[in-house]
């Protein structure tokens, strides 16, 4: 009799091992994956996207399919993320501003970061490079610093729009250096350089990936960089912290996310097939010949680096008074 017992004790914990929800687990995933990018087709998020997501098809050997759902400056393709069902079949590109910026710029969105959002990893970080009109009479930080304390109020900045990296290494720049300059925000960060370089505005904070083709060509000169360490790509232009800026570090990154209650198994699986998708050769060239830094790593570091940045550019954006358009 209590062998009896003991077989139908045994039986039931193997069928609780094995229920529907722990099986769809273990063998996750066994149909196609939505990838959400909460920006517009042919951006460097975008391309990110597209990238990472035929490297990780081939790993999980399911079809992992782009949606594009731009606007509201990520907000909406990130609050989609949020609402999708928690089972890994739904995941996305979670950007630096939806993030860690748009919180405290817009104080009403419809998801939260921290409570509505799994980490998954981190995909890249890389900085900025403030750059001028080769025509421009500022040579060094100290030059602009110098001409903003001289003139008020009278130096401009570009950007691709409000809160977004661009202005925002501007708005930390000017916190630092104890000047005030004026933001000429634009509808995107193409259309800012476009003015940069006619003449128009007085500098700008920009991607190393997109002002690199312009500084090459002597259409932009290249004045300083956000990261702490000089880049490859720019081996004789300073650092913010060695011109005497430390505190002006900005890193524009992306990493994968998922909704909340999304299985720690799938996120692992998931954090598993990234970090493997980010030894590629061919990704890691093309991610280093941008100026970028590759990410990988864990959740809880993905989710650490998140939390961090919230607290910095909380803070920026209160301090400047930053309101959406």
């Amino acid at each position: 009799m209590r062998f009896i017992q003991r077989m139908l004790m045994l039986a039931l914990s193997l069928g609780a091992m094995l229920s529907p929800a722990s099986f769809a687990q273990s063998n996750y995933p066994t149909k196609p994956i939505n990838f959400i990018v909460p920006y517009g087709a042919g951006g460097g998020a975008d391309s990110r996207s597209r990238q990472i997501a035929q490297k990780m098809s081939v790993i999980l050997k399911q079809p992992i399919i782009v949606d594009n759902k731009p606007g509201a400056g990520g907000n909406i393709g990130t609050e989609f993320i949020s609402r999708a069902a928690p089972d890994g079949y739904t995941i996305g590109m979670g950007n630096f501003a939806p993030l860690a910026v748009n919180k405290t710029l817009f104080g009403n969105l419809r998801y939260d970061p921290e409570t509505d959002l799994t980490p998954i990893i981190l995909i890249e970080k890389g900085p900025l490079v403030l750059v001028v009109n080769p025509s421009s009479p500022y040579k060094t930080v100290q030059d602009i610093v110098a001409a903003a304390k001289a003139k008020p109020g009278m130096l401009t900045f570009s950007s691709g729009g409000i809160g977004g990296s661009h202005q925002l290494s501007a708005e930390l720049f000017e916190q630092n250096a104890g000047i005030e300059m004026i933001h000429v925000p634009y509808k995107s960060g193409s259309a800012g350089l476009t003015d940069l370089m006619a003449g128009n505005v007085t500098m700008m904070f920009d991607q190393m990936y997109s002002a690199m083709p312009s500084i090459k060509a002597d259409k932009l000169r290249a004045i300083a960089i956000t990261s702490k360490k000089r880049s490859p790509l720019l081996p004789n232009i300073p650092s913010f912290a060695e011109v005497g800026y430390p505190k002006v570090e900005v890193l524009n990154w992306q990493g994968l996310i998922a909704p909340k209650g999304t299985p720690k198994a799938i996120i692992d699986r998931l954090n598993a097939a990234a970090n493997e998708a980010l030894q590629d050769p061919q990704l890691r060239e093309l991610m280093l010949s941008q100026g970028n830094e590759i990410g990988g790593g864990s959740p809880a570091e993905f989710a650490a680096l998140i939390k961090s940045e919230s607290a910095k550019w909380g803070a920026v954006v209160k301090t400047a008074n930053i309101k959406p358009e």
